[in-house]
This record gives structure tokens, C-alpha cells and sequence, in this order.
């Protein structure tokens, strides 16, 4: 049987045996799969998924430009996508355990704002005189933003790691967190208001988010973050499994609630403010991915949500890039159509004349 029922005071309640729970977990593989598969083949210029598998592995193509656009362009935004769908799933569920709250997201602790102050002190404070953000800054252009959004959300991790040291309620950690994040916005909105328009368009297209801006060179310093947290987060399982029960339940099994707090705070902000740093701002998956992989799997056991909520964000987050990626060839074709038709409409015009 896959699925056994009980009947308790008039409610059902569906336990869902191993075997159903392994199925599913096959069939998410095989999606995430599929999923990054899609997100290399389809774009503006359509690439058959066998000629996209070869590529992978080094064999042969038919043109030489389909190898040109999948490992310079879209291999590095589908790694992008899989990393962040990865990493903000994993945070949110760790901030909803935490917090007990269904609506905590990895941002509630203001990791996003403090971002998206280093980012706009750097952006709409460069000097005027100067003709490019990267001369403003005067480091190398890869990491210029990254180095910026980093180093705001680890000043706003910093003040938090000290609060979550003197603070033993978890709600006024919470409240704590939403107050910086608001007062960070607020020195935002100061910022935006005595900038010019170039700059201030500039930082609302970093605020919008992408997965396309990060480089080989930064993946090389993304990647080894995102995986060593997700490893800390994986072996917080049994802990974030105490917490479920309560604080006082949690500490009758010998665990040490502010350590383990410290620890999840430290792993839930580095993968939300590594994201930020290298994509912008991307909050939907945090708070919707745990929620789905509980109605999925029907249980609230970490050591299968971690597993399941990695591929179910990594695939969101593919399936996201690719409709944006079909959405843009398409607005692409539908341009190169109207130019077309322009062109003979002028013709026909001289014809006539």
C-alpha cells in the first residue's frame, strides 16, 4: 500500500508510506532534470536536448554556435537558477522552523535590505564625474555589485548574530529583524531621493532580480557557499526537528537552543545574502517551497523537507528562467516582425508613388 488511512475524531489523516515518498523524490529528480535540460535548449535560438546532452559531455555538435551559447550564456544562468532556488527554499524553511511562523521568508531578518544598502550607497553616492559605476568603484567589474551587496548584508548578519546572543525570545529576534530591514529601507529611500535619474534607474534594475548577470568567475565563488551551507543546513535536521516540538521539549533532549538558533541564523542569512549579493533580490521561492514539499510529502520531518525543498526551489527557479528566457525571444521575434513589416509597408509606399 502506498498510503495508509486513519480516522480520528471525525478528521483523516493520510500517512504516506516510504514507498510513495520515494516515488516522489524520483519523480522531483527526474523534473529538476528535465527542468535544467529545458532551461539550456529553449531560448531564442532553439537547441534539440540531444545536441544540448552532447555539449555537456564534450562530444561533437552540428554548429559550432549552439556550443558558443550554452556554455558562455545559458549554462552559467541555469547553474545560477538551480543554486538559488536551492538556497532560498533551504532558508525559508529554516526561518519558518525557527520563527513558527508560515510566513517567515530568508529575508526577515533584513539580510535583503542590508543588500540593497550596500548596493545603493555604491550606485547612487559614486561621484557624478566619473563615466561608469566600475571606475566609482575601483575594483573589477565582476564582483564591483557583489563585493557592495555582500558587505551590507553582512553588517546587517553581524548585528543580528549579536542580538540573537543577548535575546532568548524568538518573536522579539523577529520583530528585531523587521525593524532593521524597515530602517535600511528607509536610508534607501533617502538615497533614491537626492539621486539622479541614470542612478536611480540603475539600482531598480538590480532590485528587479536576475540570474543572468553572474559570470564563471563569480559561480566559482557562488557555488562553494551555497554547497557548504546547504551541507550546514542538512546536518541542522535533527535540530530544526526539536525546535517543532518547543523550545523547553528541545532542551530536555540536551539540546542548546541559543547555539542552535546562532547556527541556523548564520546558515539561513549566508544563503539568502549570498543570492542577493549575486542576483538581486528574489523572495517568492523562500516562502512558498517549504509549504508546497509539506503537502507534498505530508510531513514536517526535516530530514526529508531539506532533500525535497532543494529540488522543488531548484526547479521553480528553472522553470521561472525559462518562461523569462521564452518571454524576451519572443518579444525578440515579435520586434524583428514589426521591423519587417515597416520595411514593407515603406516599399510598398515608394512602389506606389
Amino acid at each position: 500500500m502506498l498510503s495508509k488511512k486513519y480516522k480520528f475524531k471525525n478528521t483523516l489523516i493520510i500517512q504516506k508510506s516510504p514507498v510513495f515518498k520515494t516515488i516522489i523524490f524520483f519523480i522531483i529528480l527526474i523534473s529538476l532534470i528535465l527542468a535544467f535540460l529545458l532551461d539550456l535548449a529553449l531560448g531564442s535560438v532553439d537547441i534539440p536536448i540531444n545536441e544540448v546532452v552532447k555539449i555537456l559531455l564534450g562530444l561533437e555538435t552540428e554548429k559550432v554556435t549552439w556550443i558558443h551559447i550554452i556554455l558562455k550564456f545559458r549554462l552559467p544562468k541555469a547553474l545560477t537558477a538551480t543554486l538559488a532556488g536551492a538556497a532560498l527554499g533551504v532558508s525559508g524553511l529554516q526561518m519558518q522552523t525557527l520563527f513558527k511562523n508560515p510566513l517567515a521568508g530568508p529575508f526577515v531578518l533584513g539580510i535583503s535590505s542590508g543588500a540593497s544598502l550596500g548596493v545603493a550607497l555604491v550606485v547612487l553616492t559614486a561621484s557624478a564625474t566619473t563615466p561608469t559605476l566600475l571606475a566609482d568603484l575601483g575594483i573589477i567589474s565582476d564582483f564591483g555589485l557583489v563585493i557592495a551587496a555582500s558587505l551590507g548584508a553582512a553588517s546587517v548578519l553581524g548585528m543580528m548574530l549579536v542580538v540573537s546572543r543577548r535575546v532568548q525570545d524568538t518573536m522579539t529576534l523577529l520583530i528585531l529583524g523587521l525593524l532593521f530591514g524597515y530602517a535600511t529601507s528607509a536610508i534607501v529611500s533617502i538615497l533614491l531621493q537626492f539621486s539622479s535619474k541614470e542612478r536611480i534607474q540603475s539600482y531598480i534594475m538590480w532590485t528587479f532580480g536576475s540570474f543572468a548577470g553572474v559570470t564563471w568567475k563569480q559561480l566559482v565563488v557562488l557555488i562553494p557557499v551555497i554547497l557548504l551551507s546547504l551541507l550546514g543546513a542538512v546536518l541542522q535536521s535533527k535540530s530544526l526537528n526539536a525546535l517543532l516540538l518547543g523550545e523547553s521539549y528541545a532542551r530536555s533532549l540536551g539540546l542548546t537552543v541559543q547555539k542552535t538558533r546562532f547556527s541556523i541564523i548564520t546558515s539561513a542569512s549566508i544563503l539568502a545574502g549570498a543570492i542577493t549579493a549575486f542576483c538581486g533580490p528574489i523572495a517568492f521561492l523562500g516562502v512558498a517551497i517549504p509549504h508546497l514539499c509539506r503537502s507534498l510529502f505530508n510531513t514536517s520531518d526535516h530530514r526529508i523537507l531539506i532533500p525535497s525543498v532543494t529540488m522543488m526551489g531548484a526547479i521553480l527557479a528553472l522553470f521561472a528562467d525559462l518562461f523569462s528566457q521564452l518571454a524576451v525571444s519572443q518579444m525578440v521575434f515579435n520586434t524583428a516582425r514589426l521591423r519587417e513589416n515597416r520595411w514593407w509597408n515603406q516599399y510598398c509606399s515608394v512602389k506606389r508613388k
